[in-house]
C-alpha cells in the first residue's frame, strides 16, 4: 500500500492541473484564489475537530479568536 501524498504534493498536483486546464491562458489572482480554496476546508476541519469551540480552534490555528471569527464569517460558516 502506498502512503498518502502529503499536503504540499496535493497542492502542487492540483496547481499543475489548473495550469493545464488554462491551456496557455494567463492566470489571474492565483494567490488569493489558492488561499481561499485552502482556508475554508482547513477551517471546516479544525472547527469540527474542536467541537465547534471557536476559542479552542483559534488556539490550534494560532489565531486570535476575533480573527478566526472574521474568517468564519468570510466563508459563510457562521
Amino acid at each position: 500500500m502506498n502512503p498518502p501524498p502529503n499536503l504540499a504534493a496535493c497542492v502542487r498536483d492540483n496547481l499543475r492541473a489548473y495550469f493545464d486546464d488554462l491551456g496557455g491562458e494567463t492566470p489571474a489572482n492565483m494567490y488569493d484564489m489558492v488561499l481561499r480554496l485552502i482556508e475554508k476546508p482547513l477551517l471546516e476541519e479544525v472547527m469540527a475537530q474542536a467541537g465547534h469551540n471557536q476559542s479552542r480552534a483559534a488556539q490550534w490555528l494560532g489565531l486570535n479568536r476575533n480573527t478566526l471569527r472574521k474568517k468564519l464569517l468570510e466563508h459563510d460558516m457562521l
